[in-house]
């Protein structure tokens, strides 16, 4: 499980909430063993990510240092990402969950709590 409760917001919305994942062990398990996350999952520092032994597919959205989302991937399982060289966190969350928070490039995010 990841270190700690908190929220995603954009703006002054409220999106999902959320768990951290700021220590190298609880990024290293991210996802796995789970069948699925009802919010997100926010890993920093984190460049890329993979799929490899996850029970469901994620959408990924990649943000910048002054956490803008500067890429938004959907990936399916057992797969290996690409890194995003200026990516500095990454959220994940079930596949399917961006569309539902109308989650875009160019919004950004803050993790609250």
């Amino acid at each position: 499980m990841a270190s700690d409760a908190c929220w995603l917001v954009c703006g002054e919305h409220v999106l999902a909430s959320a768990e951290r994942a700021d220590s190298r062990r609880t990024r290293a398990r991210g996802l796995l063993g789970r069948d699925g996350i009802g919010g997100a999952l926010v890993l920093s520092p984190c460049r890329a990510v993979h799929t490899l032994g996850l029970r469901f597919a994620i959408d990924v959205a990649f943000l910048d240092a002054d956490g803008v989302v500067i890429k938004i991937v959907h990936m399916h399982r057992h797969r290996i990402g690409m890194p995003v060289w200026k990516a500095r966190t990454v959220v994940e969350g079930q596949a399917g969950a961006f569309e539902r928070w109308g989650l875009q490039v160019g919004q950004q995010l803050e993790v609250r709590g």
